[in-house]
């Protein structure tokens, strides 16, 4: 089946019945969540980012849905903490709960490696994301002033928490 073909199949299957299967992002994935990266985001992290935090031990994971990749994420854990870094879902994909799902299955890990809290930035912009978080029980607690970058300069970011 081309990946033209596997998409408009799982297109038509419900979010929760999607068959999403997650592992640990390897070096060798970098190349796949670049693509996606690079298609959802106007700034995004580079193959050095994510080969770094996969060096450093972070939490990377990756969605799969048989064998495509079609998602990710990043998230630190220490201290009884945990930062989510970055988390993509393939375009396509969008607006099928992966999000969602991705976001819970890092907040199972956070809780299991002992983490109380979780933190994140997000664009204000980024309105699909923002909804998510709020619905997920995250609440804005803060701004970093001109934090990301932008195409007419610096945007702030929204410093959102949700106690695990």
């Amino acid at each position: 089946m081309t990946m033209t073909a596997a998409s408009e199949l799982y297109a038509s299957l419900q979010p929760e019945t999607l068959p999403l299967e997650f592992r640990p992002m390897h070096e060798f994935d970098v190349e796949q969540v670049i693509a996606i990266e690079h298609e959802i985001y106007p700034f995004p992290w580079t193959p050095g980012n994510f080969r770094d935090s996969i060096r450093a031990g972070n939490h990377c994971w990756l969605a799969e849905a048989r064998g495509e990749a079609v998602g990710y994420g990043v998230m630190l854990v220490a201290a009884g903490e945990a930062h989510l870094l970055n988390l993509g879902v393939d375009r396509a994909w969008q607006r099928k709960g992966l999000g969602r799902r991705i976001l819970q299955h890092l907040l199972a890990r956070a809780r299991e490696g002992g983490a109380e809290i979780m933190f994140l930035e997000v664009r204000p912009s980024n309105l699909p994301a923002l909804a998510l978080y709020a619905d997920m029980g995250f609440t804005q607690i803060a701004k970093r002033r001109n934090y990301y970058p932008a195409h007419d300069g610096r945007e702030d970011a929204v410093i959102m928490t949700l106690s695990l």
